[in-house]
């Protein structure tokens, strides 16, 4: 059993030269990044009683795991908070092209071209980040359960996605695949997408609980992203392990 679909990974690999190009096709990752790390920072000081640290280091001691890591676009800023980041991918060229980066910045992270199946069960991370991922990978059963096997009880997870909705469908494929051509087509199957009381159900039978479900809506007057009650196409979910 596996949670690697083949031809996900082709598909990633050979974009993986442009992902830290903030102007080519990881360009939505890149204006989304900002506030993909403002919730996560913001729950992590929450959920760890961390209160108002701003300072560079705050996350020092926490053990990091970022799954499907890509070429690090969020793996390096939590390095730079402090954080022992490990970040894997099924992907090699997505692995070599995060480690030359992280090399360039000077970062110390673990990279390591591996599934978290794949990984040992006897290290356990106090946050998982599970984010744009769950969409691409071949059994979701299997991945969140090697998920619960690698989060210490009381960890935090975020796991980030779309629903699946008639407006998901519009603006997610129709709109940014092939219209406004954001993403290579083919990018993202529909059928994948997974509506948020399924993936709560999916958590909760693996020891998970709910504590916030927020959605990702991008301002289309500003270009930028905000926080949303508007769960219809992107969302992101932070639950622990109990």
């Amino acid at each position: 059993m596996t949670t690697i679909n083949k031809e996900e990974i082709q598909k990633f690999s050979k974009l993986a030269d442009e992902w830290w190009d903030a102007k080519g096709k990881f360009k939505p990752l890149h204006m989304f990044n900002p506030i993909r790390i403002e919730y996560i920072t913001e729950k992590i000081k929450s959920h760890f009683n961390l209160g108002d640290d701003l300072s560079n280091n705050f996350l020092q001691g926490k053990k990091i795991l970022d799954i499907g890591c890509g070429g690090g676009l969020i793996s390096e800023p939590l390095a730079r908070l402090g954080g022992a980041i490990t970040g894997i991918d099924a992907s090699k060229k997505n692995i070599e092209v995060a480690k030359l980066h992280a090399k360039k910045s000077n970062l110390k992270i673990n990279y390591q071209d591996k599934s978290p199946e794949q990984l040992n069960s006897t290290e356990k991370f106090d946050i998982i980040l599970n984010l744009e991922i769950i969409e691409h990978v071949e059994n979701v059963d299997l991945y969140l359960k090697s998920c619960s096997n690698l989060i210490k009880k009381g960890g935090l997870m975020f796991t980030a996605t779309l629903n699946r909705t008639a407006t998901s469908y519009i603006k997610a494929i129709v709109g940014a695949e092939y219209i406004l051509r954001w993403l290579p087509i083919g990018t993202h199957d529909w059928n994948k997408f997974i509506k948020p009381e399924e993936l709560e159900k999916m958590l909760s039978d693996k020891q998970f609980k709910t504590l916030d479900i927020k959605g990702l809506e991008l301002n289309p007057f500003s270009m930028k992203w905000k926080k949303s009650r508007n769960l219809s196409v992107n969302y992101i979910i932070c639950s622990t392990k109990f």
